[in-house]
């Protein structure tokens, strides 16, 4: 069965930091770009970060650029995300997502498969 399992999430304050981490099994992990993705309560899933199978390319929401990273562990079948100088708005269930596509996308309706989501939140 293919497995991607969120962990990480957490209450953070203000400016601090957290580490996401995203393990998958049941398919071949280097052939998928993978994603993050968050939702806020009423609000559309909304796109955090991708990288490619090999880890080469990067993409990040505007609203996170500079604050977050991206990183995968093709050894590990694991995909993280680094994030720094968090912000109250920040606040929402994060996924992640799995896209056998070649190359990066945005797009909810693009990727395969998805975690059940992980809570970070951020107080003031």
């Amino acid at each position: 069965q293919v497995q991607l399992v969120e962990s990480g999430g957490g209450l953070v304050q203000a400016g601090g930091s957290l580490r996401l981490s995203c393990a998958a099994s049941g398919f071949t992990f280097t052939f998928y770009a993978m994603g993050w993705f968050r939702q806020a309560p009423g609000k559309e899933r909304e796109f955090v970060a991708g990288i490619s199978g090999s880890g080469s390319r990067i993409d990040y929401g505007d609203s996170v650029k500079g604050r977050f990273t991206i990183s995968r562990d093709n050894a590990k079948n694991t995909v993280y995300l680094q994030m720094n100088s968090l912000k109250p708005e920040d606040t929402a269930v994060y996924y992640c997502a799995a896209d056998r596509a070649s190359g990066l996308n945005k797009r909810r309706e693009d990727y395969d498969y998805w975690g059940r989501g992980t809570q970070v939140t951020v107080s003031a």
